[in-house]
């Protein structure tokens, strides 16, 4: 994907990050925890724009689960209409946790793959090793279910390509490069166009940023051809100071700037052709 891909006018896959893992209602109240509080943003955001979902599970305390996958999954089968679900692979929770995103009710259309470890605030370490990687990536593929390769750094980019040659992977590769603090790749534009010229043939990306960054480098991402995620899970602002009122926000805002920049939305029957799912 280019700035020639741009002109070209093709359509823009805009995925909503409901809820993650970490931070909840005590970072901003409009967090959804509980399956029928994601379900309902999980609708407005389709009626904004949204094709795919990426989807996580709390308990009833709010703290993360992936035993609730399966609720939060059932809650968006009942309300949504045709939004793609997405379910986590992640998190700092062993390998029998992190199996159960694959392996819900039906299963996913989609999961993500985290492709190695990263720290993540102080006391967090996301521990991953190539032989899970390589794990999960083959259940994907036995089952039908499109990976979006989650690029936290420099380190996941070499990982991808190893992994693109162990042939568990189906073309087109859709990765998700990531940008924020630690040791995510440093949220640049510059550090944005180096990853992006360092992906694989047949790959198609989209680009998460944290916090402040969400906005602009997203929007870099759609200048070049590529695609997008947004919502509280990577940002619980609207703009400096202002927190967002909910992930609709954050969504109807992307889906107007990339109307703006004369591209359309993607629907997630046209993301299913595009993907090869």
């Amino acid at each position: 994907m280019t700035y020639a891909e741009y002109l070209a006018g093709n359509k823009v896959i805009l995925t909503a990050a409901t809820t993650g893992g970490i931070h909840g209602k005590e970072a901003n109240p409009n967090v959804p925890e509980q399956p029928e509080e994601i379900a309902r943003q999980a609708r407005e955001c389709e009626k904004l724009g949204a094709a795919i979902v990426h989807v996580h599970g709390r308990d009833k305390h709010g703290e993360n689960s992936a035993a609730h996958l399966q609720a939060v999954d059932d809650a968006i089968a009942d309300r949504c209409d045709d939004i793609i679900v997405q379910n986590t692979t992640g998190g700092q929770t062993p390998y029998e946790d992190r199996v159960q995103g694959i392996r819900t009710d039906p299963v996913p259309e989609m999961a993500s793959l985290d492709l190695g470890p990263f720290n993540r605030g102080r006391h967090l370490t996301t521990s991953h090793t190539r032989h899970n990687v390589e794990r999960l990536a083959r259940e994907m593929q036995e089952n039908g279910i499109k990976p979006e390769l989650e690029v936290f750094n420099n380190g996941h980019l070499n990982e991808l390509h190893n992994l693109v040659e162990t042939g568990v992977l189906e073309k087109p590769y859709y990765v998700n490069l990531v940008f924020g603090r630690g040791t995510f790749a440093i949220p640049t534009p510059e550090n944005v166009l180096n990853a992006v010229h360092n992906l694989p043939e047949d790959s198609i990306f989209s680009v998460l940023a944290t916090g402040p960054h969400q906005l602009p480098l997203t929007t870099q991402s759609v200048l070049l051809g590529g695609h997008v995620r947004v919502g509280l899970e990577d940002n619980l602002y609207y703009r400096r100071d202002e927190p967002a009122t909910g992930n609709p926000q954050l969504v109807k805002r992307t889906a107007e700037i990339v109307r703006l920049l004369d591209r359309e939305l993607a629907s997630p029957d046209e993301v299913r052709d595009l993907l090869g799912m």
